[in-house]
């Protein structure tokens, strides 16, 4: 039977070891991090330890790790569709090939994964073992372990033998670049090492958190922390094993990391399945018209209270058959499902319990009914939401177009909000989410900021009052970014 922990990390729990930084690779743009070599130490014993949290699920294999020579000769670690896989593929046959029985597709969560490697162990499944989140994965579709003794393709004393975080594109495999955000990256090598080294369980929780590695890293060792976004490959385990990055700028920093999970979209709620998102979650299209139904995307962080603050920005075209294309407030969600398919704010669905601010007319739109609100706003306009939901079950919304607060408002003072009251029986069971709306698809998409990683770039860098999030304009006095953190203080 698996030795599982909780298995998923959302980053709520209070830690003496804080990861501050991450970074976020997406497929589209085939990011990734490369070192051309991995001349000596240990081919029989290594350990991989990292964190991740996805935002794209595929069917086909998103790469992690590959090391090797060539396509006829290399070890892939990543996500296999929803499992994880691991294996050596050796000019047409399998040294070893590990795939998951178990699935992970939580977009909202961070993972934390370990491989540990010893093929000089006499019992053939300790040769590789597996962890997330602190507990040994046992059940396997396919377990080909290596024969006792068997060379990996890691440390092998050839120059020739590269090794790439992110994608195949040293490889070229068949497999597609990772879409996500990684942090805490380590290889070992020469060791065997246990989650253990890297991680522990919260004795409240029972949450796996981070911690600080102190061992020896061994020749090809290398710790990627991402905390210097002008060299996001830098190694810090003093061995100056640095990588490169491949279409990867200082704009790919993120602060969204396992100590503090930010929200972004979710890309699990995908009602036509005609939603995509790409740049880390933060940037939501169509793939194909939603015509007069509308299609709505919600961030992954619901809550039941709190003052939050998240910056929306539409870019591309605008409908002229559907003028009201544009949408950004928040949803209500019941139970964690959104009660309405269409628009956040109800403009086609009267039950959809939400509000909203419409781009083409300035209104405000609440449970179906439109009423004057502010200016109208268009593409590359930054429209700021800050939500102010309280446990008596009544919500209170403001919206600024460009830093200015609409309709004469002012969250910090509680001026003319937007508001609705789902009464106190109903507030036990209602989420609110922070999300936005398309009505067609006619080359409009919609970037966010919740504050962990910018889908737009930012200008004039303004934090919340406790330091967290990364906003063009500053979050009102009293609001703050949404993240677990936060979250812990005020959710």
């Amino acid at each position: 039977m698996e030795t599982l922990q909780r298995l998923h990390n959302r980053g709520s729990v209070s830690t003496g070891y804080d990861i501050d930084n991450s970074v976020k690779l997406e497929a589209d743009n085939s990011e990734s991090l490369t070192r051309s070599s991995q001349d000596g130490g240990d081919r029989k014993k290594v350990t991989i330890s990292l964190w991740a949290k996805r935002t794209e699920l595929t069917s086909s294999y998103a790469m992690l790790l590959m090391a090797g020579v060539n396509g006829s000769k290399y070890t892939a670690f990543g996500f296999s569709a929803d499992k994880i896989n691991f294996h050596y593929y050796n000019s047409g046959s399998y040294i070893y090939n590990m795939t998951t029985d178990r699935v992970f597709r939580d977009t909202s969560a961070w993972y934390h994964f370990v491989v540990a490697m010893d093929t000089t162990q006499s019992t053939e499944s300790d040769r590789v073992k597996i962890y997330v989140n602190g507990g040994q994965l046992t059940s396997f579709s396919t377990d080909v372990y290596p024969s006792q003794n068997a060379d990996t393709p890691f440390n092998n004393d050839s120059a020739t033998y590269p090794i790439e975080i992110g994608n195949d594109s040293t490889f070229s495999i068949g497999g597609i670049p990772y879409s996500g955000y990684l942090a805490d990256y380590y290889l070992i090598d020469g060791q065997q090492l246990a989650p253990t080294d890297f991680g522990e369980t919260d004795e409240d929780s029972g949450i796996w958190k981070p911690k600080k590695y102190t061992g020896s890293y061994g020749t090809n060792g290398f710790y990627l922390d991402f905390a210097d976004a002008s060299d996001l490959g830098d190694d810090e385990s003093g061995n100056g094993n640095d990588f490169t990055e491949v279409n990867l700028t200082a704009a790919d920093q993120a602060t969204d990391t396992p100590t503090n999970n930010f929200c972004t979209f979710n890309p699990l709620q995908n009602y036509s399945n005609n939603s995509v998102f790409t740049n880390g979650a933060t940037t939501w299209a169509l793939s194909s018209d939603a015509g007069g139904n509308g299609e709505s995307a919600l961030g992954s962080i619901a809550f039941t209270k709190g003052k939050w603050y998240a910056e929306f920005k539409p870019i591309g075209t605008t409908s002229t058959s559907y003028p009201h294309n544009v949408f950004v407030g928040a949803g209500v969600m019941d139970q964690l499902q959104l009660l309405s398919t269409g628009f956040l704010g109800g403009k086609s669905n009267s039950t959809a319990q939400g509000m909203g601010y419409y781009n083409s007319n300035g209104y405000g739109y609440r449970n179906g009914g439109g009423f004057a609100w502010g200016n109208t706003y268009t593409a590359n306009d930054i429209i700021g939401v800050a939500l102010d939901y309280r446990s008596d079950g009544t919500a209170h919304m403001y919206v600024a177009k460009n830093g200015t607060w609409q309709n004469s408002s002012d969250p910090a003072s509680n001026t003319s909000p937007m508001s609705m009251n789902y009464g106190s029986a109903f507030a036990d069971n209602t989420f609110l989410a922070l999300g936005a709306s398309i009505y067609v698809n006619d080359g409009v998409s919609i970037q966010c900021n919740f504050g962990g990683f910018p889908g737009f770039s930012i200008s004039s860098g303004n934090a919340d009052a406790n330091g967290y999030g990364n906003f063009e304009y500053a979050p009102p006095s009293g609001y703050y970014a949404l993240c677990t953190k936060n979250l812990e203080e005020f959710g």
